[in-house]
């Protein structure tokens, strides 16, 4: 139990720290701006043809009477609309840290430098990491969307289906969540997905202490954008405490809190150089 609570100091740490540093709360903000317009006018777009896509799939009930045909495109409207927004809720984090790929690797490089005195860098080309980060996030998606999938069916199991399988579903939003943060400073440590994930796995308490408050917090509107650059300055502490990499720097108000129990990797890191 004492890793739930580490994982969660270090997502408070986190905000900490950009609340601290303005110049990078600033920076970090940028992405998530930028990704909630584009998402704001793509639901907009949404919103607007949504029931004429559902006149378009369903020229079978043209025919039909009142109040079926009305009732089965309404439907139909909603459904596309609500998958729509499901859609933009599960990618926005992986969306923003992909356009904000140089903001944030500066901000999480920043991050150690306070933390110990050296910033490890993956050495690769700017667009050879977005490549990663991008074919990483679409492998990441793809297994929350088994999960979700597997969530919706057990969700009509009775009483579980109400109770357990919602609790199951915010533990894997957040785990994978914490996974996608952590990503910008473990790739920097050359560490690709299979030793992220195996990594992550050690620590299941201290991951889900980070990503399951974050995630509760995210479904609130907007508050996603303005806790991103925390929750990686947060996900870089984080990744230090996995890694098992103390803190060095005394000008953090928060060095002599106590440290989650760091572990290292059961077998070395394969490098990112592909």
């Amino acid at each position: 139990m004492r890793d739930l609570g580490a994982g969660f100091s270090h997502l408070i740490k986190g905000q900490r720290w950009v609340a601290r540093h303005g110049k990078w709360f600033g920076i970090g903000l940028l992405p998530g701006l930028i990704t909630l317009f584009l998402y704001a006018g793509a639901l907009v777009g949404l919103g607007y043809g949504a029931d004429d896509l559902a006149d378009w799939v369903t020229p079978f009930a043209d025919d039909w009477s009142s109040p079926w045909l009305g009732l089965l495109r309404t439907t139909l409207t909603v459904l596309v609309f609500a998958f729509g927004l499901f859609l933009a809720v599960i990618t926005f984090t992986a969306v923003t840290l992909l356009v904000g790929q140089p903001f944030y690797e500066s901000l999480s490089e920043e991050v150690d430098r306070a933390e110990g005195g050296e910033a490890p860098e993956s050495g690769l080309p700017l667009w050879r990491e977005l490549w990663i980060s991008a074919r990483d996030s679409v492998r990441i998606l793809v297994r929350v969307a088994l999960y979700a999938v597997l969530l919706f069916a057990l969700g009509f199991i009775p009483v579980a289906g109400q109770t357990v399988v919602p609790l199951i579903g915010f533990c894997v939003t957040g785990y994978f969540l914490a996974e996608e943060l952590t990503a910008v400073a473990l790739q920097r440590r050359g560490m690709v997905l299979k030793d992220r994930l195996v990594l992550l796995r050690g620590r299941r308490l201290l991951i889900l202490g980070f990503g399951v408050p974050l995630g509760l917090a995210f479904l609130v509107p907007f508050v996603a954008v303005f806790l991103m650059p925390g929750a990686v300055a947060g996900a870089t502490l984080l990744a230090r405490d996995l890694m098992g990499e103390g803190s060095d720097d005394g000008d953090d108000e928060d060095a002599d809190d106590e440290e989650g129990e760091g572990t290292l990797p059961a077998s070395p890191p394969h490098r990112v150089n592909d």
